[in-house]
C-alpha cells in the first residue's frame, strides 16, 4: 500500500493531502525502469567483457588444452621429421648406392602440396597460423613417407634381382690371363700406334695370339655383333641391362650373334687384328649409363690380389695402344 504525502500549506497554514497525476505517476515508473535497463546493461556488458561464464571458462581450458596438444606434435613431428632424414640419407648412399640405382633427388623428396586453398578452411581462427603450420608440417611428412616407401619397394625388387646383378656387372677379363703375351695398355692418354699423336684411349688392349678365345665378362644380351663401327672392325657389343654394357673388338670372327643371351665366361668370339689394328688383340671397354669407364675396376673375379696389382701397374705404365 503506497504511502499518502500531505504538502504545507504557507497561506492556510494547514497540511493538504498531495495527489499525483496518473500520467506523472507512469513517466516517473518508466524514468525508474530506463535508468534500471542502462544500468543492468553496463553491468552486463562489463561482466561480459572481464568476467567470464562457466562455459567460456571450460572453452578457454579446452582451447588452451588443444594448443598444447599442437605444440606437443609439433615436437614429435620435429622427431619424426630428423628419424626420416636419416632413412632417407641411408636410402641414397647407402641403399640405392650397395644396389647402384639413382639416388631420389631432394627436390623431389621435400616437395611441398601446390593449391593456396588448401588451408582455407583453416583460416579465420584465433590459433589459424598454428592450424595451418602444423597440418602443412604433417602432408609433407605423409609426402615423404609414401617417397620413401617407393624407394624401399624399389631397394626390395633390387635385393631380390642381387643374385642376376651379380652376374651380369663385368666382373673378369675378357680373354684368359695364361694367353696374355704382352703387358695391356690400358685405359687413358696413350700414343696412336698409327698417328703417333697422343689420344685418350677408352678401353684396354689385351694383346694375345689370332685365334685366342674371348669371353663375355657378364650375364647380358648381344646387341650388336658386326664390323659397321669405325675402327673397331669385327666386335661385338654386350648389353648387361643396370646400365653396364661392354665392347670387345678387332675380333677375327664371332662365336655368337646379336640378340643372344650369354653368360659370364661364356666364348663370344676371337682374337684378331681387324678394323684400325696393328697387331692381334682384343680392345676391350666398360660401359656405365652411356660413360666409358676404366676396365681396370672390374676385374675382381679371376684374379688374386697380386695379379691385380701387378696388372694395375702394368696397365698405367706409359705405352702405345695397339689400335
Amino acid at each position: 500500500m503506497s504511502k499518502i504525502k500531505y504538502k504545507f500549506n504557507t497561506k492556510s497554514l494547514t497540511y493538504e493531502r498531495v495527489t499525483i497525476p496518473f500520467r506523472k505517476r507512469v513517466w516517473q515508473a518508466l524514468s525508474y525502469l530506463a535508468t534500471g535497463l542502462v544500468f543492468a546493461t553496463i553491468t552486463i556488458l562489463l561482466a561480459y567483457q572481464y568476467i567470464d561464464s562457466p562455459k567460456e571458462k571450460q572453452l578457454k581450458r579446452e582451447i588452451a588444452e588443444l594448443t598444447l596438444q599442437y605444440e606437443l606434435l609439433n615436437n614429435r613431428m620435429n622427431e619424426a621429421i630428423e628419424v626420416l632424414d636419416d632413412i632417407q640419407e641411408r636410402d641414397n648412399n647407402i641403399y640405392r648406392t650397395i644396389f647402384e640405382a639413382d639416388s631420389i633427388p631432394e627436390s623431389i623428396r621435400k616437395a611441398g602440396f601446390g593449391g593456396v586453398d588448401r588451408y582455407k578452411t583453416l583460416q579465420g581462427f584465433k590459433n589459424s597460423e598454428l592450424m595451418v603450420e602444423t597440418t602443412k608440417r604433417l602432408d609433407k611428412i605423409s609426402k615423404q613417407l609414401y617417397i620413401q616407401s617407393k624407394s624401399f619397394d624399389e631397394v626390395v625388387k633390387l635385393v631380390k634381382s642381387k643374385e642376376q646383378l651379380l652376374a651380369s656387372i663385368p666382373a673378369i677379363q675378357p680373354i684368359s690371363n695364361k694367353d696374355l703375351r704382352h703387358q695391356p695398355s690400358g685405359f687413358g692418354w696413350r700414343t696412336h700406334p698409327i698417328y703417333k699423336t697422343p689420344e685418350f684411349h677408352p678401353g684396354m688392349d689385351f694383346s694375345a695370339p689370332q685365334g685366342t678365345e674371348i669371353y663375355a665378362t657378364g650375364d647380358g644380351t648381344i646387341e650388336r655383333a658386326d664390323a659397321m663401327a669405325q675402327g673397331y672392325g669385327n666386335h661385338i657389343v654386350i648389353d648387361h641391362g643396370y646400365g653396364y654394357k661392354t665392347l670387345y673388338g678387332h675380333m677375327s670372327k664371332f662365336a655368337t650373334r646379336a640378340g643372344q643371351k650369354v653368360k659370364r665366361g661364356q666364348l663370344i668370339g676371337y682374337v684378331g687384328s681387324t678394323g684400325l689394328s696393328t697387331a692381334p688383340h682384343v680392345h676391350y671397354e666398360v660401359i656405365k649409363s652411356g660413360s666409358k669407364m676404366n676396365p681396370i675396376n672390374y676385374y675382381y673375379n679371376d684374379l688374386t690380389p697380386e695379379q691385380y696389382q701387378k696388372l694395375i701397374e702394368l696397365s698405367s705404365q706409359s705405352s702405345q695402344t695397339f689400335d
